[in-house]
C-alpha cells in the first residue's frame, strides 16, 4: 500500500507524458544541438570556446530573468485555465508582454555599455596559461551579435509559455525543433565556411543562433494566428493593454519573487562560474563542456518540473487538492527515479565526451571530473527542482525565492569564493563540496511539500 502512494497506474503516466514528453523532446533537441554547437566552437580552440562560454553565461542570466517574469504570470495562467477563465488568461498575456519588453530594454543597455566589464569578470591569469586578450576579443564579437536575438526570444517566450500553461505543448516543441535545426545547420555553414559560406568562427555561431531565434518566433506567431479559433483566449488579447488593478497587483505580488528568484539564481550560477574561473581559463573551458553535457542529462527532471507546474496548477485551480497532492507525490518520485538511471550512464561516459573537443588536455581532464561529480548529484537536483515547482504551483513564490536564489547567493556563492580565497582549496576539492550543499535544499523541500503549504487556489473569487 505504501509503495502505491508513490507509483501511478498506466493512465497516470500517460497523462504525465502527454504533458512532459513534448517538453522533453524540445529540451533534448535544443540541448543536443547546443552540445553540437559547443563541439563546433570547441574545435576552434580554447580561447574561442571560453569566450563563447562566458557570453552564454551572461545571456543565461537574461534568459532566466525573462523566464522568472513569465513564470509569475504563468501560475495564474494555469489556474485561470483550470477555471476556464479566458479573460483572466488575456490579462496574464498582457502582463507578460509588458514585463518582457522592459527586461529586453534594460538588458540591451547593460550588454552594450558594460560588455567588457562583464566579460572581464571571468578572465583571470593562471599557471595553466591561456590568452586572456584573445578570449576577451572573441567574447565581445559574439555578444554584439547575440543581442539581436534577444527581442524575438522574448516574443517567443510570451506566446510559448502561455500555450504550455494551457496544455498545448506540441506547437512550442515543433517551433523549438525548427529553431535548433536551423541553428545547427547555419553553425556548420558559418563557423567553418562550408558550401561557399564565409568561415566566421565565433561570429558565425552568434549569427546562426540569432537566425534561429527569428525562425522560432515566426513559427509560434504564425501558429497562434492560424489556430486562433482553437485558442479563444488569444482573441483580442492585445486590443488593449489594460489589466484590472487587482489582477495586476496579485500577479506582481506573486510574480515578482519569481522574477527576482530567477534573476538572482542565474546571477548566482554565473558567480559560481566566476569563482571556478579563478582557477584559470582551462577550468572555464572544462566547465563549459561539463555544463553543456549536464544540460542534456538534466532535461528529464527539468521537463518534469515544468510539467508539475502545469498539471498541479490545473488541479489547484479546480480545487482538487487531494488529487493534486497525490499526483505531486508520484511526479516527484518519477523524476528522482529517472534521474538516478540517467546519472548512472552519465557517470560511465564522463571521461569519453571531452575527448571530442580540440581544447587543452587540462581542460579535458577538468571537464571529465566535473561531469562525473555532477552525475552523482543529479537525483539531488531532481528532487530540489520538483519540490520547487510544487511549492511554486500554489503561489508560494516567496518561499521558493528564499530556498532557491537567496540560498545560492547567500550560501553557495560565498562558500565557493571562500574555498578559493580563504582555504586555497584546489578545484578538485571545492567543486564537489559546492555541489553537496544542495542536499540542504532537498531537506527543506521535503519538509515543505509534506506540510502541504502549497495547496492553494490563488484565482478563486
Amino acid at each position: 500500500m505504501t509503495l502505491k502512494k508513490y507509483i501511478g497506474d498506466k493512465a497516470f503516466y500517460k497523462t504525465v507524458m502527454t504533458v512532459a514528453l513534448p517538453i522533453m523532446i524540445q529540451n533534448f533537441i535544443t540541448n543536443f544541438v547546443n552540445m553540437l554547437d559547443n563541439l563546433m566552437v570547441g574545435r576552434l580552440g580554447t580561447e574561442q570556446m571560453s569566450g563563447v562560454s562566458i557570453v552564454n553565461q551572461l545571456i543565461f542570466v537574461f534568459g532566466l530573468a525573462v523566464f522568472g517574469a513569465l513564470s509569475g504570470a504563468g501560475i495564474f495562467t494555469a489556474q485561470f485555465y483550470g477555471k476556464k477563465d479566458d479573460e483572466g488568461i488575456r490579462h496574464t498575456l498582457r502582463y507578460k508582454a509588458m514585463v518582457t519588453v522592459l527586461l529586453f530594454a534594460v538588458a540591451t543597455v547593460i550588454f552594450v555599455v558594460f560588455d567588457e566589464q562583464l566579460i572581464g569578470l571571468y578572465l583571470h591569469e593562471s599557471e595553466s596559461g591561456g590568452n586572456i586578450d584573445l578570449t576577451l576579443s572573441y567574447a565581445k564579437d559574439y555578444l554584439k551579435i547575440m543581442i539581436w536575438g534577444a527581442f524575438p526570444f522574448c516574443v517567443t517566450q510570451v506566446f510559448s509559455s502561455t500555450l504550455r500553461e494551457t496544455g498545448e505543448t506540441v506547437a512550442p516543441m515543433f517551433a523549438g525543433v525548427a529553431a535548433v535545426v536551423t541553428n545547427c545547420c547555419f553553425n556548420a555553414l558559418l563557423i567553418f565556411g562550408l558550401l561557399g559560406f564565409p568561415a566566421l568562427g565565433v561570429r558565425g555561431a552568434a549569427i546562426a543562433t540569432t537566425i534561429s531565434r527569428f525562425v522560432e518566433c515566426g513559427i509560434v506567431i504564425i501558429y497562434v494566428i492560424v489556430k486562433r479559433s482553437k485558442f479563444s483566449y488569444f482573441k483580442g488579447a492585445f486590443k488593449s493593454l489594460s489589466i484590472p488593478k487587482r489582477t495586476f497587483k496579485d500577479i506582481s505580488f506573486k510574480g515578482m519573487p519569481l522574477l527576482f528568484n530567477e534573476f538572482f539564481w542565474s546571477l548566482g550560477m554565473s558567480l559560481l562560474s566566476v569563482a571556478y574561473s579563478l582557477h584559470g581559463i582551462d577550468v572555464v573551458a572544462g566547465y563549459s563542456i561539463s555544463s553543456t553535457v549536464m544540460n542534456l542529462a538534466n532535461i528529464a527532471f527539468i521537463s518534469l518540473g515544468s510539467s508539475i507546474g502545469i498539471i498541479i496548477g490545473k488541479y489547484l485551480g479546480a480545487n482538487e487538492f487531494e488529487k493534486a497532492y497525490d499526483t505531486d507525490r508520484k511526479l516527484i518520485t518519477f523524476s528522482v527515479v529517472i534521474s538516478i538511471v540517467i546519472g548512472f550512464f552519465v557517470f560511465l561516459l564522463g571521461d569519453k565526451i571531452p575527448l571530442l573537443y580540440n581544447v587543452t588536455d587540462a581542460s579535458k581532464e577538468y571537464a571529465s571530473y566535473f561531469i562525473r561529480v555532477c552525475a552523482l548529484f543529479i537525483p539531488v537536483h531532481a528532487f530540489a527542482n520538483a519540490s520547487y515547482f510544487t511549492i511554486r504551483s500554489g503561489g508560494k513564490t516567496l518561499i521558493t525565492f528564499l530556498m532557491d536564489s537567496v540560498f545560492i547567493m547567500g550560501v553557495n556563492v560565498p562558500i565557493a569564493f571562500g574555498l578559493y580565497y580563504i582555504f586555497h582549496l584546489p578545484i578538485w576539492v571545492s567543486f564537489p563540496l559546492i555541489q553537496a550543499i544542495d542536499i540542504i535544499k532537498v531537506i527543506i523541500g521535503m519538509i515543505l511539500v509534506k506540510k502541504k503549504v502549497w495547496l492553494n487556489n490563488i484565482v478563486s473569487e
